[in-house]
């Protein structure tokens, strides 16, 4: 499996994410997605953040390495620096195919991030509490347990 890259886009205290409905399933995804061949982390995050948001961002740090559905994710803490949001180019916003489901740009409150079906949940819960208390100057390692 290929390693995927996302990223941690906050702003006016709403988290970036991407609301899915698929295989009658509805949840909350932080945008990213794989690593191309000859791309870092780092690339890739900044890539998908342009293709799946529509905005540019710059890496604030590394955050947190998840072993989730049996994957390897990494994830940045980023900072807005232009694009439009929900203008994203990437292939998801093609045409409407039931295998992929919909797949819809959304800010989310932080304070609603523990109410909601955020995935992976633990790094939906260390978002949600490091914003309040601050981030770790190192990045930490998660496994989803599911």
């Amino acid at each position: 499996m290929r390693i995927r890259a996302g990223i941690i886009l906050i702003e006016e205290n709403k988290l970036a994410l991407i609301e899915r409905h698929k295989q009658g399933r509805h949840y909350f995804a932080f945008p990213g997605g794989g690593i191309d061949d000859g791309e870092s982390a780092e690339e890739a995050a900044i890539r998908e953040a342009v293709e799946e948001l529509g905005v540019t961002v710059e890496i604030r740090q590394k955050v947190a390495e998840i072993l989730f559905n049996k994957g390897r994710q990494i994830y940045f803490l980023v900072q807005r620096t232009g694009g439009e949001f929900g203008t994203g180019t990437g292939e998801e916003f093609g045409e409407y195919d039931p295998a992929h489901g919909t797949y819809l740009p959304q800010w989310l409150p932080l304070e609603d991030v523990l109410e909601k079906n955020v995935v992976p949940r633990p790094l939906a819960e260390l978002v949600f509490w490091s914003h309040q208390q601050g981030w770790q100057s190192e990045s930490v390692f998660l496994e989803e347990t599911q």
